[in-house]
Protein backbone atom coordinates (compact mmCIF):
# COMPACT_ATOMS: atom_id res chain seq x y z
CA UNK A 1 0.00 0.00 0.00
CA UNK A 2 1.62 3.33 -1.28
CA UNK A 3 0.31 6.64 0.92
CA UNK A 4 -1.21 8.99 -0.59
CA UNK A 5 -0.59 13.03 0.11
CA UNK A 6 -2.45 15.00 3.02
CA UNK A 7 -1.91 17.75 4.83
CA UNK A 8 -0.05 17.83 7.80
CA UNK A 9 -3.33 17.81 10.42
CA UNK A 10 -4.38 14.29 8.51
CA UNK A 11 -3.31 10.81 10.37
CA UNK A 12 -1.55 9.00 7.98
CA UNK A 13 -1.13 5.14 8.40
CA UNK A 14 2.29 3.22 8.24
CA UNK A 15 3.08 1.99 4.24
CA UNK A 16 4.10 -1.36 3.50
CA UNK A 17 7.18 -0.05 2.17
CA UNK A 18 9.92 0.73 4.23
CA UNK A 19 12.46 2.38 2.78
CA UNK A 20 15.83 2.88 5.12
CA UNK A 21 16.12 6.52 4.93
CA UNK A 22 13.79 9.10 4.74
CA UNK A 23 14.87 12.81 3.10
CA UNK A 24 12.99 15.84 4.21
CA UNK A 25 12.98 18.55 1.84
CA UNK A 26 11.19 22.15 2.76
CA UNK A 27 10.18 23.78 0.19
CA UNK A 28 8.76 27.63 0.08
CA UNK A 29 8.17 29.23 -3.31
CA UNK A 30 10.33 26.98 -4.93
CA UNK A 31 8.31 26.46 -7.62
CA UNK A 32 11.22 28.08 -10.15
CA UNK A 33 13.91 26.29 -8.90
CA UNK A 34 12.55 22.34 -7.87
CA UNK A 35 14.49 20.53 -10.98
CA UNK A 36 11.27 17.86 -11.47
CA UNK A 37 13.21 15.80 -13.19
CA UNK A 38 16.65 15.17 -11.35
CA UNK A 39 14.26 14.79 -8.27
CA UNK A 40 11.73 11.91 -10.65
CA UNK A 41 14.58 10.12 -11.62
CA UNK A 42 16.34 10.02 -7.89
CA UNK A 43 13.07 8.69 -6.82
CA UNK A 44 12.61 6.24 -9.02
CA UNK A 45 15.93 4.54 -9.17
CA UNK A 46 16.74 4.64 -5.46
CA UNK A 47 14.15 2.28 -3.03
CA UNK A 48 16.38 2.50 0.03
CA UNK A 49 15.46 6.60 -0.04
CA UNK A 50 11.63 7.96 0.64
CA UNK A 51 12.00 11.72 -0.20
CA UNK A 52 9.51 13.75 2.17
CA UNK A 53 8.56 17.36 0.65
CA UNK A 54 7.04 20.19 3.18
CA UNK A 55 5.11 22.96 1.19
CA UNK A 56 5.62 25.46 4.10
CA UNK A 57 2.57 27.45 2.59
CA UNK A 58 3.85 28.30 -0.77
CA UNK A 59 2.35 30.95 -2.61
CA UNK A 60 3.53 30.77 -5.83
CA UNK A 61 3.41 27.46 -8.16
CA UNK A 62 5.72 24.65 -5.73
CA UNK A 63 2.09 22.75 -5.21
CA UNK A 64 1.41 21.78 -8.39
CA UNK A 65 5.67 21.25 -9.71
CA UNK A 66 5.49 19.04 -6.29
CA UNK A 67 2.32 16.99 -7.60
CA UNK A 68 4.28 16.22 -11.03
CA UNK A 69 7.36 15.12 -9.02
CA UNK A 70 5.59 12.41 -7.36
CA UNK A 71 3.26 11.52 -10.39
CA UNK A 72 3.74 7.97 -10.09
CA UNK A 73 6.03 7.56 -7.40
CA UNK A 74 3.84 7.56 -4.25
CA UNK A 75 5.66 4.74 -2.69
CA UNK A 76 8.61 6.74 -1.84
CA UNK A 77 7.62 10.18 -2.92
CA UNK A 78 5.36 12.15 -0.27
CA UNK A 79 3.86 15.74 0.27
CA UNK A 80 3.19 17.66 3.29
CA UNK A 81 1.14 21.00 3.38
CA UNK A 82 1.06 23.67 5.96
CA UNK A 83 -1.74 26.35 5.80
CA UNK A 84 0.57 29.06 6.20
CA UNK A 85 4.24 30.05 5.80
CA UNK A 86 6.02 28.91 9.28
CA UNK A 87 9.88 29.27 7.95
CA UNK A 88 12.44 26.61 7.31
CA UNK A 89 13.23 25.09 10.83
CA UNK A 90 9.45 24.11 11.68
CA UNK A 91 9.32 22.48 7.85
CA UNK A 92 12.16 20.24 8.78
CA UNK A 93 10.90 19.46 12.33
CA UNK A 94 7.56 18.52 10.83
CA UNK A 95 9.02 16.67 8.23
CA UNK A 96 11.47 14.81 10.42
CA UNK A 97 8.99 13.96 13.38
CA UNK A 98 6.05 13.00 10.47
CA UNK A 99 8.65 10.79 8.90
CA UNK A 100 9.74 9.01 12.84
CA UNK A 101 5.93 8.91 13.57
CA UNK A 102 4.59 7.16 10.94
CA UNK A 103 7.38 5.20 8.96
CA UNK A 104 10.14 2.92 9.57
CA UNK A 105 13.19 3.81 8.41
CA UNK A 106 16.94 3.38 10.04
CA UNK A 107 18.11 7.08 8.91
CA UNK A 108 16.00 10.80 8.73
CA UNK A 109 17.85 13.90 7.58
CA UNK A 110 16.77 16.90 5.41
CA UNK A 111 18.67 18.16 1.99
CA UNK A 112 17.73 21.75 0.47
CA UNK A 113 15.59 21.76 -2.63
CA UNK A 114 17.55 23.75 -4.99
CA UNK A 115 19.82 20.75 -5.06
CA UNK A 116 22.98 22.62 -4.13
CA UNK A 117 23.86 19.05 -3.04
CA UNK A 118 23.09 16.89 -5.56
CA UNK A 119 20.77 13.81 -4.37
CA UNK A 120 23.43 11.29 -5.23
CA UNK A 121 24.82 12.09 -2.06
CA UNK A 122 22.43 10.81 0.27
CA UNK A 123 24.04 7.32 -0.64
CA UNK A 124 27.24 8.50 -0.05
CA UNK A 125 26.29 9.82 3.27
CA UNK A 126 24.56 6.25 3.65
CA UNK A 127 27.53 4.11 2.80
CA UNK A 128 29.15 6.02 5.78
CA UNK A 129 26.98 5.52 8.66
CA UNK A 130 26.78 1.56 7.46
CA UNK A 131 30.91 1.56 7.67
CA UNK A 132 30.75 3.89 10.94
CA UNK A 133 28.46 2.33 13.46
CA UNK A 134 29.92 4.08 15.90
CA UNK A 135 28.51 7.82 14.32
CA UNK A 136 25.04 9.17 14.01
CA UNK A 137 25.06 12.30 11.92
CA UNK A 138 26.44 12.59 9.26
CA UNK A 139 26.91 16.55 7.73
CA UNK A 140 27.60 17.64 4.65
CA UNK A 141 30.42 20.33 4.44
CA UNK A 142 31.43 22.76 1.83
CA UNK A 143 35.04 22.45 1.36
CA UNK A 144 36.98 23.57 -1.36
CA UNK A 145 39.72 21.20 -2.23
CA UNK A 146 41.19 20.28 -5.28
CA UNK A 147 39.44 17.54 -7.18
CA UNK A 148 36.21 18.58 -5.70
CA UNK A 149 33.36 21.21 -7.37
CA UNK A 150 32.56 23.66 -4.58
CA UNK A 151 31.13 26.68 -5.41
CA UNK A 152 30.06 29.75 -3.27
CA UNK A 153 30.01 33.28 -3.63
CA UNK A 154 32.67 35.30 -2.20
CA UNK A 155 30.32 37.55 0.28
CA UNK A 156 28.67 34.41 1.68
CA UNK A 157 32.08 32.32 1.96
CA UNK A 158 33.35 34.61 4.10
CA UNK A 159 30.60 35.65 6.69
CA UNK A 160 30.00 31.80 6.26
CA UNK A 161 33.62 31.21 7.49
CA UNK A 162 33.41 34.03 10.54
CA UNK A 163 30.04 32.30 11.17
CA UNK A 164 30.82 29.19 11.63
CA UNK A 165 34.41 30.26 13.90
CA UNK A 166 32.18 31.41 16.35
CA UNK A 167 29.62 28.67 16.67
CA UNK A 168 32.73 26.53 16.78
CA UNK A 169 33.63 28.66 19.79
CA UNK A 170 30.18 28.36 21.36
CA UNK A 171 29.97 24.84 20.86
CA UNK A 172 33.37 23.95 22.09
CA UNK A 173 33.11 21.46 18.73
CA UNK A 174 35.70 21.83 15.71
CA UNK A 175 32.51 22.08 13.19
CA UNK A 176 33.72 23.32 9.81
CA UNK A 177 30.14 23.67 8.53
CA UNK A 178 26.97 23.69 10.50
CA UNK A 179 24.60 25.61 7.81
CA UNK A 180 25.39 22.98 4.72
CA UNK A 181 21.57 21.94 4.39
CA UNK A 182 22.54 18.35 3.76
CA UNK A 183 22.53 16.35 7.01
CA UNK A 184 20.97 12.50 7.81
CA UNK A 185 20.39 11.34 11.33
CA UNK A 186 20.70 7.78 12.52
CA UNK A 187 17.04 7.15 14.03
CA UNK A 188 17.69 6.93 17.66
CA UNK A 189 15.51 8.30 21.00
CA UNK A 190 17.97 10.92 21.09
CA UNK A 191 16.60 11.93 17.29
CA UNK A 192 13.35 12.10 19.05
CA UNK A 193 14.05 14.09 21.61
CA UNK A 194 16.05 16.53 19.61
CA UNK A 195 13.06 17.34 17.17
CA UNK A 196 10.22 16.67 19.21
CA UNK A 197 9.97 20.98 20.56
CA UNK A 198 9.86 24.12 17.99
CA UNK A 199 13.25 25.43 17.42
CA UNK A 200 13.81 28.94 19.13
CA UNK A 201 15.90 30.02 16.29
CA UNK A 202 14.45 29.97 12.72
CA UNK A 203 17.56 31.11 10.83
CA UNK A 204 20.31 28.95 12.18
CA UNK A 205 18.27 25.51 13.64
CA UNK A 206 20.94 23.44 12.21
CA UNK A 207 22.87 24.89 15.32
CA UNK A 208 20.25 24.52 17.80
CA UNK A 209 19.88 20.68 16.76
CA UNK A 210 23.75 20.33 17.65
CA UNK A 211 23.30 22.15 20.85
CA UNK A 212 20.41 20.26 21.50
CA UNK A 213 22.42 16.75 21.10
CA UNK A 214 25.05 18.57 23.37
CA UNK A 215 22.72 18.90 26.27
CA UNK A 216 21.68 14.95 25.67
CA UNK A 217 25.52 14.32 26.19
CA UNK A 218 25.87 15.70 29.48
CA UNK A 219 27.14 19.02 27.59
CA UNK A 220 30.15 16.51 26.95
CA UNK A 221 32.13 18.15 23.61
CA UNK A 222 34.20 15.52 23.29
CA UNK A 223 31.31 12.38 23.40
CA UNK A 224 29.22 14.68 20.65
CA UNK A 225 32.57 15.00 18.82
CA UNK A 226 33.07 11.31 18.05
CA UNK A 227 29.11 10.61 16.64
CA UNK A 228 29.12 13.54 14.22
CA UNK A 229 31.29 13.07 10.49
CA UNK A 230 31.73 16.08 8.43
CA UNK A 231 31.47 14.61 4.65
CA UNK A 232 33.12 16.96 2.52
CA UNK A 233 31.22 17.07 -0.81
CA UNK A 234 32.06 16.50 -4.09
CA UNK A 235 30.31 19.06 -5.42
CA UNK A 236 28.11 21.97 -3.93
CA UNK A 237 27.17 24.49 -6.25
CA UNK A 238 25.48 27.83 -4.78
CA UNK A 239 22.03 28.20 -6.67
CA UNK A 240 20.63 31.85 -7.70
CA UNK A 241 17.52 32.67 -5.65
CA UNK A 242 18.76 32.04 -2.01
CA UNK A 243 16.34 33.59 0.43
CA UNK A 244 18.82 34.40 2.74
CA UNK A 245 21.13 37.17 1.77
CA UNK A 246 24.48 38.69 3.69
CA UNK A 247 21.91 41.16 5.91
CA UNK A 248 20.46 38.06 7.52
CA UNK A 249 24.43 37.61 8.87
CA UNK A 250 23.57 39.97 12.44
CA UNK A 251 20.09 38.00 12.58
CA UNK A 252 21.78 34.83 12.42
CA UNK A 253 23.99 36.10 14.99
CA UNK A 254 21.30 37.27 17.32
CA UNK A 255 19.76 33.81 16.93
CA UNK A 256 23.53 32.35 18.32
CA UNK A 257 22.59 34.51 21.18
CA UNK A 258 19.45 32.97 21.95
CA UNK A 259 20.55 29.76 21.59
CA UNK A 260 23.46 30.05 23.90
CA UNK A 261 21.20 31.37 26.73
CA UNK A 262 18.93 28.65 26.26
CA UNK A 263 21.50 25.51 26.27
CA UNK A 264 24.79 26.55 26.96
CA UNK A 265 24.52 28.82 29.78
Amino acid sequence: MCIVASNLSTNWNSSSVYPRASVVVPCYNEAARLDTELFRQYIAGNMQTRILFVDDGSTDGTASVLENIRAGLECRAEILRASENRGKAEAVRLGITHALNHFEQEVAGYWDADLATPLDSISRFLNLLDSRPDIEMVFGARVKLLGRYVVRRSTRHYLGRVFATVVSQMLRLPIYDTQCGAKLFRVTPNLRKVFAEAFISSWVFDVEIIARYLNLYGNDPVHLERVIFEYPLERWTDVAGSKVGPGDFLTALWDLIKIQRKYLG
